[in-house]
């Protein structure tokens, strides 16, 4: 993951010149520097990054799951609407490896669209075999607890199906796949060059809503994050730490009903990950609209300002809310 740099030195004529002749100096051109790696989905700068894949965790998002486990640590979380419309997430880590992670559950179709460009596994409990199969289609492993494989068990301190947790390090070890993913975001140098803080608005805060749950983010100036909270009550890990991020994606998005059916008969909601819609970046208390567009399952979101410009986003981690267009909302506190 060393990005090496191009030195460029001019010489001086080793031709010979006549009598009387001034003497020319050598003109000399600084190297130029060489870029800083950093990690491929926080661009935060790292000296010796280890080669290993991303991986992708299903985690639930219910009362009964609160407080998750290792949420904190993880590069990237997407939280989609699944059927009652309440939402889980999808937690990709990559740069931190908790020890533990969970309550894990089961895969949905929008899955495919979060996991396929990372180009590793994704964690879940199991799944409808028309979803497990739609993922598995766009190219990506499944590590499932019903599948048979290794690195889940059952916390005694938690009521089925609330208490399936995984061993990153044991699940990761499963992968296919050794190579880091690619870049899913732009990143800018520092929080300073962000493109919200360069070019956006002032926000304390974001209420967002799902047709069951209202998560939010407020600005802590003093932590340089947004800090999470679930219908005004702050969002806890399990270590007690408040779940923050330098970085919330607001994705507007349309959701379907898919041919999968929950335990009522009715349809399982999927979100459409392809096409494009209006987005809302938050970094560093301020907020921009922008576009998001994604031509293909496998292909990374892009983020675009209205003149068409990449968003450059702080380096750090990000949470990307997936909200639908009808049945949920965004509100900006100034």
């Amino acid at each position: 993951m060393t990005i090496a740099a191009l030195a460029l030195t001019g010489c001086a004529s080793s031709a010979p010149r006549e009598a009387g002749t001034p003497s020319t100096a050598p003109t000399t051109v600084a190297p130029t520097p060489a870029a800083v790696p950093t990690w491929p989905l926080t661009g935060v700068p790292v000296d010796d990054a280890e080669e290993r894949p991303a991986v992708a965790v299903k985690v639930e998002n219910t009362a009964m799951a609160r407080p998750q486990t290792g949420l904190e640590e993880a590069d990237v979380v997407w939280e989609e609407m699944v059927e009652g419309g309440i939402t889980r997430f999808n937690a990709v880590f990559h740069s931190r490896l908790p020890e533990v992670v969970g309550p894990i559950r089961s895969v949905r179709p929008m899955d495919a669209g979060i996991a396929a460009p990372l180009g590793g596994p994704q964690v879940i409990s199991g799944g409808q075999p028309l979803f497990l199969g739609s993922v598995q289609d766009a190219g990506v492993q499944l590590i499932s607890h019903d599948a048979g494989h290794a690195g889940f068990f059952r916390s005694p301190d938690r009521r089925a199906p609330h208490n399936l947790y995984g061993r990153l390090a044991e699940l990761l070890s499963q992968a296919e796949v050794t190579e880091p993913p690619r870049a899913q975001f732009t990143f800018a140098v520092g929080s300073e060059e962000a493109s919200a803080v360069l070019d956006g608005e002032p926000a304390s805060a974001l209420r967002l809503s799902f047709p069951q749950t209202s998560p939010g983010w407020t600005w802590d100036a003093d932590a340089g994050r947004w800090l999470r909270d679930e219908a005004g009550e702050p969002a806890t890990s399990a270590a007690g730490d408040v779940l923050g991020a330098e970085n919330v994606v607001v994705m507007r998005v349309e959701v379907v009903a898919s041919e999968g059916r929950d335990q009522s008969g009715d349809a399982v909601p999927e979100t459409v990950m392809t096409g494009t819609g209006e987005a809302l970046v938050a970094s560093g208390g301020r907020v921009l609209p922008a576009t998001w567009s994604k031509a293909t399952l496998e292909e990374p979101v892009t983020l675009t300002t209205a003149a068409g410009d990449d968003v450059a986003l702080s380096p750090g981690t990000t949470w990307v809310e997936l909200v639908p267009v009808d049945r949920g909302g965004v509100d900006v506190e100034r």
